[in-house]
């Protein structure tokens, strides 16, 4: 992937084409989350109503939607999913039409839930994905971004899905200092290790910029963007709005990053969805230059 900045840089925007709709994103805790992380980029937290809970029935059409568009696989985001007091239901739906990956804080993922989850992974023809957050190896590097007291649980959530057979996946971002450096995924699966995670699996992802982290380091400087790039098949491929949508309460959005943004809602429908994409918001620059992938 490179850079290709024309002499006397221009002020349009590269559009990123759908190149296939394989992937949906639902945004089925909303916006409401229980706790209030200082980088989350869409500032998530117990009183953020700006997109409100999915039910089944809401998840549901936008199943029946997505399959003859040639959805193949589901993300599942808020906001925290496992307040959603449907979220198993919706679990089970999906499961029986494809792999289905949950982001999650992993603090209500307690023995009964974790079971629950196990039980629906194995019953299941396609795999079931739990991806944790947390933003270090200790309460030390964790807490003050997550909140006090939130390594133990999310810790405790952890080891409640190793219980039940699942690896999850630990995902860190560039909020904990050196998150990408070699010494620094080292020492994180060692901690994994040392949790008793035999295969661990390390997800590290940069800082997007938005919401709750403007306030705690910076926005986007004029210059994180991509105006007068020029985006090559290969870039395009690799950008997650070239082959998935997100839904949310408020109707089709072009990624998970960018529910916030009135430019990136497309429509009330996945076939309104089914446009390029031109990539003016700052988080742009973010997932194409330092190679920002939400998929697990």
């Amino acid at each position: 992937m490179t850079l290709e900045v024309p002499e006397g840089r221009t002020t349009t925007f590269p559009k990123a084409p759908l190149i296939a709709l394989d992937t949906l994103w639902l945004q089925v805790a909303g916006t409401v989350c229980n706790l209030a992380c200082t980088h989350c980029f869409i500032s998530c937290s117990p009183t953020n109503h700006s997109h409100e809970m999915m039910s089944r029935r809401e998840v549901e059409r936008s199943l029946a939607e997505a399959l003859p568009l040639g959805v193949k696989e589901f993300y599942l985001t808020g906001g925290e999913p496992f307040l959603n007091p449907q979220i198993f239901e919706i679990l089970e739906a999906l499961l029986k039409e494809g792999p289905v990956t949950v982001l999650t804080n992993g603090i209500l993922i307690l023995k009964r839930q974790a079971a629950k989850l196990g039980a629906l992974s194995e019953s299941s023809d396609y795999s079931l994905d739990l991806r944790v957050s947390m933003e270090g190896f200790d309460a030390a590097t964790n807490d003050p971004i997550r909140g006090a007291g939130t390594f133990d649980k999310i810790v405790a959530g952890i080891l409640n899905l190793h219980e039940a057979r699942l690896n999850p996946v630990i995902t860190v971002s560039g909020a904990m200092n050196d998150a990408g450096a070699a010494a620094s995924r080292e020492r994180f699966l060692a901690f994994l290790r040392g949790l008793g995670l035999d295969r661990p699996r390390l997800k590290i992802m940069p800082l997007l910029r938005l919401g709750a982290e403007e306030k705690r380091t910076r926005g986007y400087a004029a210059w994180e963007s991509l105006q007068g790039v020029t985006l090559d098949d290969s870039a395009a491929r690799s950008l997650v709005c070239s082959s998935g949508r997100m839904v949310t309460s408020k109707g089709v959005f072009v990624c998970p990053i960018l529910i916030d943004s009135d430019t990136a809602r497309m429509g009330v429908t996945l076939a309104d969805g089914l446009r390029p994409f031109e990539l003016s918001s700052r988080a742009c620059h973010t997932c194409y230059v330092d190679g920002l992938s939400c998929r697990t």
